[in-house]
Parts: structure tokens; C-alpha cells; sequence
């Protein structure tokens, strides 16, 4: 009977960037805060970056002659992680509240959740308003879509209908997205 062996093996990552030897072509475009820039061989180019105690990066290797950047490796992926943090964070994130009604939601129980769909609205969220039908219910199509179409209706200057009443399931389901705020 064989041992099974249960020590994985390690995974060997590769690295987002070529660097120093570790580029193929025969000349590339050299860039740089202290170095003039041109089109040098290869080896000329690291000669260059040796002199300077840096590494040559090749930054964009579809270019032709590629472009390398000659600087501290990890220097230029901290600054990299570094700005795209910063691009994610500025990134708007969406988010979507849910409003559920059924097909014989009355008057008092509409402008209660009407309220919580304003201030959804206001905060920058989307709403998603749906109707859910239980058992036989399903008949009763048209006051679900006519619900959710007064919703809109009244909702009409904190928000624009992205999507228009869609029945899909059991479920009549409508978005509403908050109006852009001129500048």
C-alpha cells in the first residue's frame, strides 16, 4: 500500500511584469525620470539600469519595440497596488434596495413604503420594486403592474424608471434609479 503524499506543492507565481533578464526582445524602447530615452539593444539598456542600480521593467510588451521604464521593481508595483486602491475607492458602488408589495397592498401600506422609496432615493440607491403573486393571485396581473406604475408615477421627480413593470416568475418586478444630481 503506497502513502499518499499530502504536502501540496508550491504554486509558483508568476510575476505580473518581465524584468531585467527575464526580457526576450532584441531592442526596446527605453523611458524613465533619469535615463534619455530612446530605442537601445537590449543588453545596452541594461547596462544602463545596472549603472543606475535599478531594474529595467518592461512596461507595455505588445508595443514594438517594447517599452520598458527603468526604476525599483518594487517601488513601481507598490505604486501600481497604490493607484489602483485609489481608482477602486473612488469607484461608485451601487446599491439596490427592495421594496415588496402584493396585489391587494392597501392605500396606507402604498404611502409607507412610498416613504421608504424616497429615501432610498434620496440616499442614492436604486429601488426595486416588485410585486409577488401567492397561488392564484397570478390573475391578478394587471393591479400588481398598475401598482408598481403609480409607484413610478408618484416617485417620478426623485427618480427615473430604469427598468418598465416585468413579469418573470411569480414576481412583477420594476427599478427605479435616482436622478442625477446637476452640477
Amino acid at each position: 500500500m503506497r502513502r499518499r503524499n499530502n504536502f501540496r506543492k508550491p504554486i509558483k507565481r508568476e510575476e505580473p511584469y518581465k524584468i531585467n533578464d527575464k526580457i526576450r526582445a532584441r531592442e526596446v524602447r527605453l523611458v524613465g525620470d533619469n535615463v534619455e530615452g530612446g530605442v537601445y539593444p537590449t543588453n545596452e539598456a541594461l547596462k544602463i539600469a545596472e549603472g543606475l542600480e535599478l531594474d529595467l521593467i518592461e512596461i507595455s510588451p505588445n508595443a514594438n519595440p517594447p517599452v520598458c521604464k527603468v526604476l525599483d521593481y518594487k517601488k513601481f508595483l507598490y505604486e501600481k497596488k497604490k493607484r489602483d486602491k485609489e481608482i477602486k475607492s473612488n469607484a461608485q458602488k451601487t446599491v439596490i434596495k427592495e421594496i415588496r408589495f402584493g396585489p391587494n397592498t392597501d392605500e396606507h401600506d402604498f404611502e409607507f413604503k412610498l416613504k421608504h422609496a424616497e429615501k432610498f432615493l434620496a440616499d442614492g440607491a436604486k429601488v426595486k420594486a416588485f410585486v409577488f403573486f401567492r397561488g392564484r393571485q397570478i390573475v391578478f396581473r394587471e393591479r400588481g403592474e398598475l401598482l408598481l406604475l403609480k409607484l413610478a408615477q408618484r416617485l417620478a421627480e426623485q427618480g427615473d424608471i430604469e427598468q418598465l413593470p416585468k413579469l418573470e416568475g411569480k414576481r412583477m418586478i420594476m427599478f427605479i434609479a435616482p436622478k442625477k444630481k446637476k452640477q
